[in-house]
């Protein structure tokens, strides 16, 4: 598997245009109400429009009913789901493990044990923090470097200006970020999401 870079929390064509420019290969579109992030269904099928083949769509759901899920995944033709709430694995067995993207939010060792029930394509660790994620707080680092599973993304506080570190103390198989790379609240800035990238493909290069 190549190093993944994850923008999430796209909000606009543009944003995901320009972060599919700028190297991306996952763009994260927020169907959870309770975000400051989250898109109607028709201002994600525009998101989506914008994603080439090649850049993978992620819909990004907290806890909601499985048909939603379905129907939303079957309607906009979404590549990916992400599950970043208190859902239980039995409940999500009918999706295909490579199409799910586990989100397991860390605040000490015992989160971590929450994964092995689990059959995903692919992990991310994110900050423990109220409100499911997008909050701007670091992950664990430590914590989840001890005990991850694989493959995963590292997400939680991440920024052009740290995260090469984050990289380099978790050996992640990708990385996410949302608010680091915005000018405003769910506006991506391209100088940002340039730069993220950049310092994240520089980093991923040396674990190798």
């Amino acid at each position: 598997m190549s190093f993944l870079v994850k923008i999430c929390g796209v909000t606009r064509p543009v944003d995901a245009e320009q972060a599919v420019a700028a190297g991306a290969d996952l763009i994260g579109i927020n169907f959870w109400r309770g975000s400051k992030r989250f898109v109607e269904d028709d201002q994600a099928r525009e998101i989506v429009a914008a994603i080439p083949t090649g850049v993978l769509s992620v819909g990004v759901f907290v806890n909601a009913h499985p048909l939603v899920v379905t129907e939303t995944v079957d309607e906009l033709k979404l590549d990916r789901v992400q599950l970043h709430g208190d859902e239980i694995a039995a409940s999500w067995n009918w999706l295909r493990p490579e199409q799910v993207i586990r989100a397991i939010r860390v605040r000490d060792e015992a989160a971590l044990k929450e994964a092995p029930g689990w059959q995903a394509g692919l992990f991310l660790y994110d900050a423990y923090a109220e409100g499911y994620g997008g909050s701007g707080q670091r992950a664990p680092w430590e914590v989840v470097a001890a005990g991850a599973r694989r493959p995963f993304l590292i997400a939680g506080g991440l920024t052009p200006g740290n995260v090469a570190a984050a990289i380099a103390a978790t050996r992640p198989d990708g990385v996410d970020v949302s608010s680091g790379v915005e000018s405003a609240r769910g506006i991506k800035d391209t100088r940002k999401v340039r730069a993220f990238i950049k310092q994240a493909r520089a980093a991923a290069a040396k674990l190798k």
